[in-house]
């Protein structure tokens, strides 16, 4: 099934960042924006405590059960905005690292911040994600 994202690399920016610098998709997709995706287990505790890549790879597996709610995948992301609660740049990587690997060569553009606090006891990451998907 052919796919809405186009992911844009340009030779005249630095090949150093782990992403792609844009993403198109034709004004006949249908755009996806999820809600942050939150490091929480279904019974709303908060998972791995303390552990900036645990808590990446939780709110990864919930982005995508939210995508999948909404007819898409990670294919289908355009965009990321990765939050990491802290102002240690290891602690950012971490994180990051998990995100740019569950997205491999689908590499979107991506933000990553660091931020004083997020919105649940002992969050340390969280994702927002907007998706374009082609209706068949």
């Amino acid at each position: 099934m052919p796919r809405a994202v186009t992911l844009i690399r340009s030779a005249a920016l630095s090949d150093v960042a782990e992403y792609a610098y844009a993403a198109t998709a034709p004004a006949e997709s249908r755009l996806i924006f999820l809600a942050g995706a939150c490091p929480l287990n279904e019974d709303g505790s908060t998972a791995a405590v303390g552990d900036y890549a645990g808590q990446a790879s939780k709110a990864v597996e919930n982005m995508e059960v939210a995508l999948r709610a909404a007819g898409a995948s990670l294919r289908d992301v355009i965009s990321t905005r990765v939050l990491v609660a802290s102002s240690r740049q290891e602690d950012l990587v971490a994180a990051w690292q998990v995100v740019r690997d569950t997205f491999g060569d689908h590499d979107v553009p991506s933000t990553l911040m660091g931020v004083t606090v997020l919105g649940y006891q002992d969050q340390l990451v969280e994702i927002e994600a907007v998706a374009a998907v082609l209706d068949a």
